[in-house]
């Protein structure tokens, strides 16, 4: 009788944990902060996400708009004890620099993300939760944002997988996940109910492989040098990774 041929396997990796990530880092760029989410900073942000002609930035979240920034203190009160996610606030360095001394580091916040989804045993991560003001939209700012979340994950915590994903309507969203490096994985039909409405989700992914080569084309496109005068781009991100 012949002898079975063995079944393919996966490759021997290491079992060691990924390390958790921490309210209390500090991730600094040139353009950007991270610094742990607080109530403080929902008063200076809210302002920028509120209103009229601010809703539509909630239309793919799970949460609000925000009818009364009671109700915003609250939400950022109840993100300062989270585990999972793990909530920052985005400060601008320009505020930050022209508050001065004196100034308050609250009043800088331009946006908000977080790490979720956080499993250390199979080191694997993902980024959401991202409200971003319109200040920070489509600026050099918002990719170093992401640039920095990446970078801490991958170098810092020991991650090998760092996912993204969004709502599948949300075409934005599934357009800044291609940019910025992410491979599209699938689509998970009818995922949730949010809102009342049905969601299907669009999932991408960065492994750890990957991250040099997209780390090089994201320090390419954020070096200085690639900005003129009007700090407009010289090279788009997609001709970095070239």
């Amino acid at each position: 009788m012949a002898s079975r041929a063995p079944n393919p396997l996966g490759a021997i990796v290491s079992t060691d944990p990924a390390r958790r990530p921490s309210r209390n880092t500090r991730l600094a760029g040139r353009y950007v902060t991270l610094v742990g989410l607080s109530a403080a900073h929902a008063d200076p942000l809210y302002p920028h996400i509120s209103g009229p002609d601010n809703a539509h930035l909630w239309d793919y979240m799970f949460d609000g708009p925000y009818d009364d920034i009671a109700a915003f203190r609250s939400t950022l009160k109840a993100r300062e004890t989270s585990r999972d996610p793990v909530f920052y606030a985005i400060l601008s360095n320009k505020k930050l620099a022209e508050a001065g001394h004196d100034g308050k580091e609250d009043d800088a916040v331009v946006g908000i993300a977080s790490y979720l989804r956080i499993d250390p045993g199979n080191r694997s991560i993902e980024v959401g939760h991202l409200m971003y003001s319109p200040q920070l939209q489509r600026t050099p700012a918002a990719t170093e944002a992401m640039y920095l979340m990446l970078r801490h994950a991958f170098e810092d915590l020991g991650y090998r997988r760092y996912e993204w994903k969004c709502n599948s309507l949300n075409e934005p969203s599934r357009r800044a996940a291609l940019r910025l490096g992410f491979t599209y994985e699938g689509l998970f039909r009818k995922h949730f109910i949010a809102k009342g409405r049905s969601r299907d989700t669009t999932w991408y992914s960065i492994v750890d492989d990957e991250w040099p080569g997209v780390k090089q084309a994201l320090e390419a496109w954020l070096d200085p040098a690639n900005f003129d005068g009007e700090n407009k781009q010289l090279k788009k991100l997609e001709e970095c990774k070239r």
